[in-house]
């Protein structure tokens, strides 16, 4: 199918081939008929694209705060090379438009195939021939109302939300400053509404467009003049309510508003102006400053758009859903008309003019409308679900990896942390034969393949494990899909690697345990530090002294609001993070784990735990994990004493070591090395010559009960044999949670 992608690092846009995406439960796949292009938000981030690297920097200094404390964390070239390489991606365009169901998620069953939806949100509503769609961020379109009007539903919801904020009644005088896409909607729903309502803006053409449909007065700004004539149409007293639509980086907006307004006034900042309020023009009129937050209620809430969890309507009326709804029923009532807004369209296929023109200043536009074909019966290209690449590397014959022959790799998420660790050093190995690069967003997986030589790219699972040449397939997915891909790779013959955890639950990891006893692949997961340098090093140092005590401190921080690791059905960071450090532990001592005794912080948070695991060589290693650190101080310490030595590895930089027969200077990287590359050679070195894995299934199994055991002593308030989980996993499952026969 076709999509409308930037290039963050050079601002291009292409109109490239992608697969189609995924369906998932909690929303519905839509083939687009029209799409917005909302010429203010579109064009700063098209603006913002093409500026330089310096630029971009200005434009964003949060940003640039969080390089550089990533600098200090992790050095330079680490840093260097992680904002290269989270410039050099392709961003989908667009977050408004409209078209029809062609698939309905379990939970999305309000929805029907073929009835025609309006759409919203960045990263869902895109320019592109096929989205995916949360239930939350679509609703029907009314009978009447056609595809193009019904594609302006996101930019209206905008200004309908303003306008609920600016709390208006029947017979109120209402200014709107700035009469783009928003600005010309605000105008025809405060119309609607009974509100008397002067438009102001530079351009005399849309000044002259807001008069035609529905401005009581429509005026070019001209200072003082300009002033003089909304205090003359509110009767002298002033605008009950301000509604700023404007873009521009002046600050002139903030402060005309004020002086537009009445005493006591609302000013609703709906659009992007500069917000140095002048204290003592709000103060006197004792105003109100108010900053709409997008669509409503609902916006930015990752439960309410991601997965469907509504807001009840005695609580909260006006849902950004219900506004959506409610601005499509002012289009169907013929009180809004946004069609007399469109003055370009082009086909998807011409989508470069389109946007060319809203970087020109030759054409005057407003509404910029992208049309897509319609279905082509059995050569429906915006069905296709797996797009041919090339193959990068030839073959080898047969799809068994054979010792002496390259392992046929397919890879399943292509999200971050795939794209800075384990896609480049794959691209890398000589061992590694790309074959399919798989993500549920076709942009994200037609970006990767490009980048890094896959052979094709899809949106589907099923095109990596039916791949005859696909020997191994790697998963960086979220952690509650791990256990049940681990078990489909190894019933359909192949090998797997998957990022930690193995499994987030008793359930999952029995499953997992019966799969890997009836099949013959191997299993490797993503504890990588045991390959790094360093720890390879450290190991040395204190092998044969004897048991070990360590301590290891990991100050991970909080995590971002709306995180999907923070969301619980993702097992929490103990077993999806802390587990690293427990198979670290398992790595140094070599032993088995046999008791496991934890407490956590009374801060109420389930990112915080102390743990004190016991060996069976005698060995004890003593974990901290917190989540209330700063992100200036180093992220992780290991300190490991044997026999009259020590080793110390901080943040996988700096090993320091003493004890031994003569003075040690301490190990120092350029950069952190946490042993992603050795961890993927090794591995892949191991099924080319038919070695087991590097990492014993039985210590991958270990490592996961820990982590199952820190909860469950923090919850019991005392120590928890490992011998009691062991039994406990090798107990008959459930019947409701077996898996069903085939």
């Amino acid at each position: 199918m076709k999509q409308i992608l930037q290039n963050l690092k050079s601002g291009k846009i292409s109109v490239a081939d992608v697969p189609r995406p995924l369906l998932m439960p909690d929303g519905i796949v839509v083939r687009s008929r029209k799409s917005l292009i909302s010429a203010g938000t579109e064009k700063m981030m098209l603006q913002l694209g093409k500026k330089s690297l310096l630029g971009k920097a200005k434009e964003r200094p949060d940003l640039v705060k969080k390089v550089l404390e990533k600098v200090r964390r992790d050095g330079f070239m680490a840093t260097f090379k992680a904002v290269r390489d989270k410039l050099d991606s392709d961003m989908p365009l667009g977050y408004s438009n409209a078209g029809e169901v062609l698939e309905v998620g379990a939970k999305a069953r309000r929805f029907e195939v073929g009835q025609r939806v309006a759409c919203a949100g960045a990263g869902y509503a895109n320019h592109a021939e096929v989205n995916y769609v949360p239930r939350l961020l679509a609703v029907p379109v009314p009978a009447g109302v056609s595809d193009e009007a019904a594609a302006y539903a996101t930019v209206g919801t905008i200004g309908l939300q303003g306008i609920r904020l600016a709390d208006l009644r029947v017979g109120e005088s209402v200014v709107v400053m700035g009469l783009g896409l928003i600005g010309q909607l605000c105008v025809q729903m405060l119309k609607a509404s009974g509100c008397r309502v002067a438009g102001l803006d530079f351009a005399p053409d849309r000044v002259k467009l807001a008069a035609e449909h529905g401005a009581d007065l429509a005026l070019v700004i001209e200072g003082e003049q300009t002033e003089k004539q909304v205090l003359d149409f509110t009767r002298g007293r002033g605008a009950d309510a301000v509604l700023i639509t404007a873009a521009t980086d002046s600050n002139e907006p903030v402060e005309q508003a004020a002086r537009l307004a009445r005493d006591r006034a609302r000013v609703v900042m709906v659009g992007v102006t500069g917000m140095d309020l002048p204290r003592r023009d709000y103060f006197q009129k004792e105003l109100t400053f108010i900053v709409s937050r997008s669509y409503g209620p609902g916006r930015y809430d990752t439960n309410y758009e991601e997965h469907g969890q509504d807001y009840p309507i005695g609580h909260v009326r006006w849902t950004e859903n219900r506004n959506f709804e409610a601005f499509l029923d002012l289009v169907a009532g013929g009180m809004v008309r946004p069609e007399v807004l469109t003055t370009h369209r082009f086909p998807i296929q011409e989508a470069d003019k389109a946007f060319e023109l809203i970087l020109g200043n030759d054409e005057p536009y407003l509404g910029v409308v992208l049309e897509y074909p319609e279905a082509e019966g059995d050569k429906d290209t915006a069905r296709v679900t797996r797009i041919e690449l090339g193959d990068r590397r030839p073959a080898q014959p047969g799809h068994t990896a054979q010792p002496g022959h390259t392992v046929g790799v397919s890879f399943v998420g292509a999200g971050g942390f795939a794209r800075g660790f384990h896609l480049p050093n794959l691209a890398k190995s000589p061992t590694a034969r790309l074959r399919g690069i798989i993500d549920a967003s076709g942009p994200a997986a037609r970006s990767a393949g490009d980048k890094f030589g896959f052979a094709f790219c899809g949106s589907k699972e099923e095109d990596a494990l039916n791949d005859a040449e696909t020997d191994v397939i790697f998963f960086s997915t979220p952690h509650s899909q791990h256990a049940d891909a681990v078990c489909r790779v190894l019933v359909a013959g192949k090998s797997v690697f998957v990022e930690k955890p193995l499994a987030i639950d008793m359930d999952g990891l029995r499953k997992v345990c019966r799969a890997a006893e009836a099949n013959p692949g191997s299993v490797l997961v993503g504890f990588n530090r045991r390959f790094s340098p360093l720890a390879v090093l450290l190991k040395e140092f204190l092998a044969g002294r004897g048991p070990l005590n360590v301590q290891y401190r990991c100050n991970a921080g909080p995590l971002p609001e709306g995180h999907w690791i923070g969301d619980p059905a993702e097992g929490g960071r103990i077993i999806g993070e802390a587990c690293h450090f427990i198979d670290f532990f398992a790595y140094l001592t070599g032993a088995a784990p046999v008791t496991v005794m934890a407490a956590a912080p009374s801060t109420g948070s389930a990112d915080d735990a102390a743990a004190t695991i016991t060996y069976a060589d005698g060995s004890v290693c003593q974990l901290v994990y917190t989540s209330v650190g700063p992100g200036s101080y180093s992220k992780e310490r290991v300190e490991a004493f044997a026999g009259g030595r020590v080793g110390a590895i901080e943040d996988f930089r700096v090993l320091h070591l003493d004890g031994g027969p003569r003075r040690i200077k301490p190990k120092k990287l350029m950069q952190a090395d946490k042993g992603h590359a050795q961890e993927i050679t090794a591995f892949l070195d191991s099924l080319r010559q038919g070695r087991p894995s590097p990492i014993g299934f039985d210590s991958l199994v270990d490592t996961t009960l820990v982590s199952f055991a820190v909860l469950e002593s923090i919850g019991r308030g005392e120590p928890v044999a490992l011998d009691d989980i062991r039994r406990a996993l090798s107990a008959e499952e459930p019947e409701s949670t077996k898996p069903n026969e085939t």
